[in-house]
């Protein structure tokens, strides 16, 4: 299972909100490069990058952040957050992500989506599914739907999606454990998938339990910036 250090973006600093809202935000640190760099020198290969005022706003904003971690880090960078449009995706990629992470356009603009992934292939298309209550949330997780994630899910490996990270929304931030029943049915009904967890994590047994159910990664942020998690604790997750 690979580890996904996780750096949120707003104002071109590194922070974290607890469950999505934006007005329980801490900055960790004005120097998301020096995070980034952090990250690499133990040994970590990937980063999960969002742009929380893009998510907001409807349209990247923090691309120059992308920018500067992917000149001076060989880390593989996903990147999300206000990816609605072609220019929009096109910016991220000219920026330097390997992989778009996208969520909001694939339930309210199916078509759009469905030609980033015949024009990119899958391989850089990483599907966002937040969820509350099991039920799709799009759009910086302040706007929610009746859409189910398994049905979702479904749809869009019809459409050719073999990546998926899920954060269920009442976790994150919380430190108080993965949603571990949920992820354990996804990756019941969707064993192909290449599916990695996010929010809730506090401490390495539950990057150990997330291991067990099958996850073939794991988004951390906050345990990691609030020192539940250890660089020693994750050594043996990661194959420098």
């Amino acid at each position: 299972m690979k580890i996904i250090p996780a750096i949120d973006i707003i104002e071109g600093k590194c922070v974290r909100l607890t469950q999505g809202d934006y007005s329980k935000k801490t900055i960790y640190n004005e120097n998301p490069l020096e995070v980034a760099k952090q990250f690499e020198a133990i040994g970590i290969t990937r980063l999960h990058l969002v742009d929380l005022d893009g998510a907001k706003k409807g349209t990247v904003v923090n691309y120059k952040v992308l920018e500067q971690i992917a000149s001076a880090t060989k880390l593989i960078i996903d990147f999300g957050g206000g990816i609605k449009t072609d220019d929009a995706i096109n910016i991220v990629f000219e920026s330097g992500a390997s992989i778009a992470t996208v969520g909001s356009v694939a339930v309210k603009n199916k078509d759009l989506f469905i030609s980033w992934i015949n024009k990119f292939g899958s391989g850089k298309i990483l599907l966002g599914a937040d969820v509350q209550d099991e039920k799709i949330a799009i759009g910086g997780w302040l706007e929610k739907t009746e859409i189910s994630v398994f049905d979702f899910i479904k749809e869009n490996i019809g459409y050719g999606i073999s990546s998926v990270f899920c954060t269920d929304i009442s976790k994150d931030g919380l430190l108080q454990g993965a949603s571990n029943d949920l992820y354990n049915k996804i990756i019941g009904q969707f064993p192909e998938l290449n599916f990695i967890a996010s929010g809730g994590v506090s401490s390495i047994k539950d990057l150990d339990d997330l291991k067990l159910i099958g996850c073939s990664g794991a988004i951390v942020g906050k345990a990691i910036y609030e020192n539940k998690i250890s660089i020693n604790d994750l050594k043996k997750y990661i194959k420098c």
